[in-house]
């Protein structure tokens, strides 16, 4: 975790706690809501005198559990303080939420302060035993709901964590698999046009170089990756020479868009291995990216040999391709697709992607 990660986190989660804690306050006060109702209707006192008796005690008490179990434990992330202190932070704050709250009752009603005796003996216990009771079950409601939250926290933490090892996993794969395409055909160069293989060489060198001094980000910028698709293509450009032509377009406005690393490669070395490379003349291939139905919609297409007759449109054979549609199904689930189709010039093939834009 990067050290701007380990700054906002205490910050989040102080916002965290102070949501609910005022969570906590709203579910106390409707709850002794309810007891001051129930009290009345049992003729045990008037309306207004329950109501103050009730919310007095009960939020003296919920304030002083509250706060108190994020004081002792001196972490924003523990649910309850570890060992004894949790048992003796719910003994304090139902005392100190019996005598202060009774001592604000007494003071609405014009009874003396800490004044018992004017209980009946019965009153005395049936008030003790709803303060214990209501604080020890809305502790408990409580302490539930703040396990659950953190159990759910957790499991979010490890499906991010497996979501990020499984795209390192992927682009590691795609890295050597190009590198390897890419050393086959500079083999093959040495021998028929050494000048060119030298070329060839060093863009190659330039391009690694550059690869490997980035970082190994989760995403970045679409523009960061149609930088790297132009050095590729540049260096494809140094084998094929004439027979390979390209066009890029990116607007502006999406050119801060995140996607994941190494996308668009696969797609592009692709079409030149299986379109324009079977072609004497070659061909051309055009990436294009557009806003569309609140999508970012990216198309890779050429003017190749184009699709199999054997192959449905659907469908895509080959590394490259399947590794495209594992990393969208990793980071974006349903909502990332790639479709593959014949060029609508009548020749080539189209590959389209459909993600979904930030909000």
């Amino acid at each position: 975790m990067t050290a701007a990660a380990d700054t906002a986190r205490p910050s989040r989660f102080r916002a965290e706690n102070l949501r609910d804690i005022l969570r906590h306050g709203l579910i106390t006060v409707a709850f002794c809501c309810v007891i001051a109702a129930a009290l009345t209707v049992s003729g045990m006192g008037s309306w207004d005198s329950q109501m103050v008796y009730s919310l007095s005690i009960g939020t003296i008490s919920w304030l002083v559990i509250d706060t108190g179990r994020l004081f002792i434990s001196g972490r924003s992330d523990v649910l309850w303080p570890h060992g004894p202190w949790g048992f003796v932070l719910v003994a304090f704050g139902v005392v100190l939420g019996f005598l202060g709250g009774g001592a604000i009752g007494d003071a609405w009603v014009g009874r003396p302060l800490f004044d018992f005796s004017g209980f009946a003996r019965h009153r005395m216990a049936s008030t003790i035993v709803i303060t214990l009771a209501a604080t020890i079950g809305m502790c408990y409601l409580f302490y539930s709901l703040g396990r659950s939250k953190h159990m759910q926290r957790q499991i979010d933490l490890a499906q991010r964590n497996a979501t990020e090892a499984r795209l390192k996993l992927l682009e590691t794969q795609l890295e050597p698999h190009m590198l390897f395409n890419t050393l086959a055909n500079l083999r093959v160069l040495i021998t028929v046009d050494p000048p060119r293989a030298v070329a060839m060489l060093d863009r190659l060198n330039s391009y690694l170089r550059m690869t490997l001094s980035g970082s190994r980000a989760l995403s970045h910028p679409l523009s960061a990756e149609f930088d790297r698709l132009s050095d590729y293509l540049e260096l494809m450009s140094v084998r094929m020479g004439e027979r390979l032509r390209y066009t890029l377009d990116l607007p502006d406005d999406l050119r801060d868009t995140p996607v994941p690393p190494l996308l668009l490669q696969p797609l592009v070395e692709n079409s030149i291995r299986h379109g324009l490379e079977p072609q004497v003349e070659g061909g051309e291939i055009a990436v294009r990216a557009r806003r569309e139905a609140g999508e970012l919609v990216i198309e890779v297409s050429d003017t190749g040999v184009g699709l199999d007759a054997t192959q449905q449109p659907s469908e895509g054979g080959g590394f490259g391709l399947e590794q495209v549609r594992e990393r969208l199904a990793t980071v974006y689930g349903e909502q990332g697709r790639l479709s593959l189709r014949p060029a609508a010039s009548g020749g080539g093939t189209c590959v389209t992607l459909n993600l979904p834009l930030p909000t």
